[in-house]
């Protein structure tokens, strides 16, 4: 993996699945304040750890005491996974994998990160969010494929109105559908395989759980 990929360290739930060493392997790392438990978990050392900090217990912080530091008043403009994100940006970042992104206490954070993964999707940056057990991307107008174990659950909910939306290789299949923002319509539905998304307008993320085989 280049250097050009940058792992982000956030605050949210982190299992160490397969899936989720093979996304890190080889990837820069940078911590969002309590996000850095999620570097022991992994064993790796961050190059940068920004924030506020009112999310980190001593003994955390004593656990890195080499890597840079970069604090951030509480009352501030910015969360703490934006502030890195930037920070990586500004390192060549080409590819972000957002770990903690999903799920957690504050789903506030949950759905920004979302938001924001569309957006940097926009601006030309590859983007991963995940928090081991599942997994996002976003879907802009285009063609993107997900390799996903035969029978895992996935859901592409929009956050615009879609037009010319097509799923293949899925349980449910589409082509060329137009799906009404607000609409149920590409909630659970079922992988067959590497599944393929085309469409022609809006924004939306694919929101998939690989280990979860209740659709088989």
């Amino acid at each position: 993996m280049s250097q050009s990929t940058f792992t982000i360290l956030l605050g949210g739930e982190l299992s160490l699945t397969e899936r989720l060493r093979d996304a890190i392997g080889g990837s820069r790392f940078i911590a969002a304040d309590g996000g850095m438990r999620h570097a022991l978990a992994l064993g790796v050392t961050p190059e940068l750890w920004v924030g506020d900090f009112d999310s980190t217990p001593d003994d955390l912080d004593g656990a890195f005491p080499h890597v840079p530091k970069q604090p951030y008043p509480a009352a501030k403009a910015a969360t703490d996974g934006e502030i890195a994100v930037s920070e990586a940006i500004a390192r060549g970042a080409r590819r972000l994998i957002l770990a903690g992104a999903l799920g957690g206490e504050r789903s506030d954070h949950a759905l920004q990160h979302l938001l924001s993964a569309v957006s940097l999707a926009e601006e030309g940056f590859d983007v991963l969010l995940t928090s081991g057990k599942e997994e996002a991307v976003p879907l802009l107008a285009g063609t993107i494929e997900l390799d996903l174990p035969k029978g895992s659950l996935f859901s592409v909910p929009g956050f615009s109105e879609l037009k010319g939306l097509s799923i293949e290789n899925a349980r449910y299949p589409l082509k060329d559908f137009h799906l009404p923002f607000g609409s149920s319509r590409t909630i659970s539905n079922v992988a067959e395989g590497k599944v393929r998304f085309s469409l022609t307008s809006g924004r939306a993320i694919v929101l998939a759980r690989p280990y979860d085989l209740s659709g088989v």
